[in-house]
Protein backbone atom coordinates (compact mmCIF):
# COMPACT_ATOMS: atom_id res chain seq x y z
CA UNK A 1 0.00 0.00 0.00
CA UNK A 2 2.95 2.31 -0.46
CA UNK A 3 1.71 4.80 -3.05
CA UNK A 4 4.22 7.45 -3.49
CA UNK A 5 8.01 8.69 -2.41
CA UNK A 6 8.64 12.50 -2.57
CA UNK A 7 12.51 12.65 -2.54
CA UNK A 8 13.15 15.89 -0.34
CA UNK A 9 11.31 17.76 2.25
CA UNK A 10 12.31 20.09 4.77
CA UNK A 11 8.75 20.37 6.09
CA UNK A 12 7.64 17.13 7.13
CA UNK A 13 9.49 16.22 10.09
CA UNK A 14 10.75 19.03 12.44
CA UNK A 15 14.28 20.11 12.43
CA UNK A 16 14.85 17.26 10.02
CA UNK A 17 15.70 17.03 6.69
CA UNK A 18 13.31 14.00 5.52
CA UNK A 19 12.25 11.78 2.36
CA UNK A 20 8.16 11.44 2.46
CA UNK A 21 6.69 8.03 2.11
CA UNK A 22 2.69 7.89 1.29
CA UNK A 23 0.86 5.22 2.55
CA UNK A 24 -2.74 4.50 0.94
CA UNK A 25 -6.35 3.57 2.65
CA UNK A 26 -7.82 5.86 5.29
CA UNK A 27 -10.53 5.24 7.65
CA UNK A 28 -11.75 9.04 7.55
CA UNK A 29 -13.05 10.73 5.04
CA UNK A 30 -12.33 14.75 6.34
CA UNK A 31 -13.93 16.77 3.53
CA UNK A 32 -11.20 19.56 3.97
CA UNK A 33 -8.71 16.59 3.32
CA UNK A 34 -6.04 17.14 -0.16
CA UNK A 35 -5.34 13.53 -0.41
CA UNK A 36 -8.20 12.09 -1.92
CA UNK A 37 -5.59 9.74 -4.13
CA UNK A 38 -4.99 8.50 -0.48
CA UNK A 39 -8.21 8.30 0.74
CA UNK A 40 -11.07 7.25 -1.87
CA UNK A 41 -10.50 3.19 -2.11
CA UNK A 42 -11.37 3.19 -6.46
CA UNK A 43 -8.65 6.45 -6.53
CA UNK A 44 -6.35 4.49 -4.41
CA UNK A 45 -6.59 1.44 -6.50
CA UNK A 46 -5.91 3.39 -9.19
CA UNK A 47 -2.59 4.33 -8.07
CA UNK A 48 0.26 1.46 -8.70
CA UNK A 49 1.69 0.00 -5.76
CA UNK A 50 5.55 0.44 -4.15
CA UNK A 51 7.37 -2.64 -2.81
CA UNK A 52 8.95 -2.32 0.19
CA UNK A 53 12.25 -3.24 -1.55
CA UNK A 54 11.72 -0.37 -4.46
CA UNK A 55 10.96 2.43 -1.02
CA UNK A 56 14.11 0.98 0.11
CA UNK A 57 15.86 1.61 -2.62
CA UNK A 58 14.68 5.00 -3.35
CA UNK A 59 15.49 6.45 0.39
CA UNK A 60 18.94 4.56 0.61
CA UNK A 61 19.69 6.82 -3.08
CA UNK A 62 19.33 9.58 -0.75
CA UNK A 63 20.57 8.50 2.79
CA UNK A 64 23.65 10.89 2.75
CA UNK A 65 21.18 14.39 2.08
CA UNK A 66 18.42 12.98 4.77
CA UNK A 67 18.07 12.91 8.39
CA UNK A 68 15.02 10.49 8.28
CA UNK A 69 11.78 9.24 6.73
CA UNK A 70 8.38 10.52 6.92
CA UNK A 71 5.40 7.58 6.44
CA UNK A 72 2.28 9.54 6.45
CA UNK A 73 -1.05 9.11 4.33
CA UNK A 74 -3.74 8.09 4.06
CA UNK A 75 -3.59 6.56 7.46
CA UNK A 76 -0.06 4.80 7.90
CA UNK A 77 -1.27 2.32 10.52
CA UNK A 78 -3.74 0.83 8.38
CA UNK A 79 -0.82 -0.72 6.38
CA UNK A 80 0.30 -4.33 7.58
CA UNK A 81 3.32 -4.04 7.06
CA UNK A 82 4.37 -0.89 8.90
CA UNK A 83 6.74 -2.44 11.44
CA UNK A 84 8.71 -3.86 8.44
CA UNK A 85 9.00 -0.64 6.77
CA UNK A 86 10.30 1.27 9.97
CA UNK A 87 12.32 -1.70 11.00
CA UNK A 88 13.93 -1.47 7.25
CA UNK A 89 14.24 2.22 7.53
CA UNK A 90 16.05 2.21 10.82
CA UNK A 91 18.68 -0.20 9.25
CA UNK A 92 19.95 2.23 7.53
CA UNK A 93 20.68 4.83 9.99
CA UNK A 94 18.19 6.92 9.48
CA UNK A 95 15.14 8.71 11.90
CA UNK A 96 11.71 7.68 11.35
CA UNK A 97 8.82 9.98 11.79
CA UNK A 98 4.81 8.27 11.63
CA UNK A 99 1.74 10.70 11.20
CA UNK A 100 -1.53 9.34 12.40
CA UNK A 101 -4.98 10.08 12.68
CA UNK A 102 -5.02 8.62 16.62
CA UNK A 103 -7.73 5.75 15.65
CA UNK A 104 -6.01 2.61 16.15
CA UNK A 105 -4.02 3.25 19.43
CA UNK A 106 -3.27 -0.14 20.31
CA UNK A 107 -1.49 -0.15 17.00
CA UNK A 108 0.19 3.32 18.16
CA UNK A 109 1.35 1.78 21.29
CA UNK A 110 3.18 -0.78 19.39
CA UNK A 111 5.01 1.64 17.61
CA UNK A 112 6.39 3.91 20.74
CA UNK A 113 9.84 1.87 21.09
CA UNK A 114 10.73 1.89 17.59
CA UNK A 115 9.82 5.03 15.79
CA UNK A 116 11.69 8.32 15.95
CA UNK A 117 8.77 11.22 16.36
CA UNK A 118 4.83 10.91 16.17
CA UNK A 119 2.76 13.56 15.06
CA UNK A 120 -1.40 13.01 15.64
CA UNK A 121 -3.85 14.91 14.58
CA UNK A 122 -6.74 16.19 16.63
CA UNK A 123 -9.08 17.38 13.67
CA UNK A 124 -11.71 18.96 16.51
CA UNK A 125 -13.30 19.34 19.63
CA UNK A 126 -15.20 16.12 20.73
CA UNK A 127 -18.38 17.21 20.04
CA UNK A 128 -17.56 18.49 16.38
CA UNK A 129 -15.02 14.88 15.34
CA UNK A 130 -18.15 13.49 13.58
CA UNK A 131 -18.56 16.92 11.04
CA UNK A 132 -14.77 16.76 10.91
CA UNK A 133 -14.42 13.03 9.89
CA UNK A 134 -17.53 12.53 7.14
CA UNK A 135 -18.96 10.50 11.00
CA UNK A 136 -16.31 8.09 10.79
CA UNK A 137 -14.71 7.95 14.07
CA UNK A 138 -14.73 7.04 17.42
CA UNK A 139 -13.19 9.59 20.06
CA UNK A 140 -12.78 6.95 23.16
CA UNK A 141 -9.76 5.71 20.43
CA UNK A 142 -8.48 9.14 19.77
CA UNK A 143 -8.77 10.40 23.86
CA UNK A 144 -6.89 6.53 24.11
CA UNK A 145 -4.12 7.99 21.78
CA UNK A 146 -3.29 11.40 23.51
CA UNK A 147 -3.40 10.08 27.15
CA UNK A 148 -0.93 7.51 25.97
CA UNK A 149 1.49 9.84 24.03
CA UNK A 150 0.93 12.69 27.13
CA UNK A 151 2.24 10.05 29.29
CA UNK A 152 5.14 8.44 27.33
CA UNK A 153 8.75 9.23 26.59
CA UNK A 154 8.08 9.34 23.15
CA UNK A 155 9.19 12.45 20.98
CA UNK A 156 5.57 13.75 19.76
CA UNK A 157 3.39 16.80 18.55
CA UNK A 158 -0.09 17.10 18.61
CA UNK A 159 -1.54 19.04 15.43
CA UNK A 160 -4.90 20.72 14.32
CA UNK A 161 -5.67 22.46 10.73
CA UNK A 162 -7.62 25.35 11.21
CA UNK A 163 -10.78 24.91 8.90
CA UNK A 164 -13.23 27.52 9.42
CA UNK A 165 -16.82 25.62 10.75
CA UNK A 166 -14.58 22.82 11.92
CA UNK A 167 -12.44 24.47 14.06
CA UNK A 168 -13.11 27.99 16.22
CA UNK A 169 -11.25 29.70 19.16
CA UNK A 170 -13.79 27.47 21.44
CA UNK A 171 -12.96 24.13 20.13
CA UNK A 172 -9.04 25.15 20.23
CA UNK A 173 -9.38 25.89 24.33
CA UNK A 174 -11.30 22.47 24.56
CA UNK A 175 -8.16 20.82 23.05
CA UNK A 176 -5.44 22.29 24.60
CA UNK A 177 -7.21 21.73 28.26
CA UNK A 178 -7.37 17.82 26.92
CA UNK A 179 -3.73 18.23 25.84
CA UNK A 180 -2.37 20.63 28.58
CA UNK A 181 1.21 20.12 29.07
CA UNK A 182 1.66 18.71 25.58
CA UNK A 183 5.42 18.77 24.36
CA UNK A 184 4.19 20.36 21.21
CA UNK A 185 1.26 21.22 19.39
CA UNK A 186 1.22 22.54 15.91
CA UNK A 187 -1.74 25.02 14.42
CA UNK A 188 -1.81 24.27 10.69
CA UNK A 189 -3.05 26.78 8.35
CA UNK A 190 -6.07 25.50 6.62
CA UNK A 191 -5.60 25.91 2.15
CA UNK A 192 -8.31 25.91 0.16
CA UNK A 193 -9.18 23.83 -3.04
CA UNK A 194 -8.84 19.95 -4.36
CA UNK A 195 -10.22 18.87 -1.17
CA UNK A 196 -12.04 15.38 -0.70
CA UNK A 197 -15.53 17.31 -0.52
CA UNK A 198 -15.27 19.69 -3.79
CA UNK A 199 -15.81 23.27 -3.09
CA UNK A 200 -15.70 22.20 0.61
CA UNK A 201 -14.86 25.91 2.73
CA UNK A 202 -13.66 28.01 -0.10
CA UNK A 203 -11.83 30.46 2.66
CA UNK A 204 -9.09 30.29 5.16
CA UNK A 205 -8.62 32.36 8.49
CA UNK A 206 -6.98 35.47 8.71
CA UNK A 207 -3.39 35.59 9.83
CA UNK A 208 -4.70 37.93 12.80
CA UNK A 209 -7.22 35.29 13.85
CA UNK A 210 -5.20 32.15 13.87
CA UNK A 211 -2.51 34.08 15.79
CA UNK A 212 -5.13 34.45 18.50
CA UNK A 213 -5.95 30.70 18.51
CA UNK A 214 -2.36 30.03 19.03
CA UNK A 215 -2.60 32.17 22.44
CA UNK A 216 -5.66 30.47 23.40
CA UNK A 217 -3.28 27.45 22.96
CA UNK A 218 -0.37 28.92 24.38
CA UNK A 219 -2.24 28.92 28.04
CA UNK A 220 -2.11 25.40 28.33
CA UNK A 221 0.91 24.28 26.15
CA UNK A 222 3.82 25.89 26.17
CA UNK A 223 4.83 24.55 22.83
CA UNK A 224 2.75 26.07 20.05
CA UNK A 225 3.72 26.36 16.36
CA UNK A 226 1.64 28.34 13.79
CA UNK A 227 2.38 26.83 10.68
CA UNK A 228 1.85 28.84 7.72
CA UNK A 229 3.07 27.07 4.68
Amino acid sequence: MIKGIQGISLLDFPGKISTVVFIGGCNFRCPFCHNSDLVIPEKVRSVPNISIEKAIEEISKRRKLIDGVTITGGEPLLFPELRGLVKRVKELGLKVKVDTNGSFPSRLESLLNLVDYIAMDIKTSPGKYSLATGGRCNFKRIRESMEMLLSNDADYEFRTTLVPEIVDESDIRKIATMIKGAKRYALQMYRPGDTLQPAFMPNSYSKERMENMKKIAEGFIEKVDLRLS
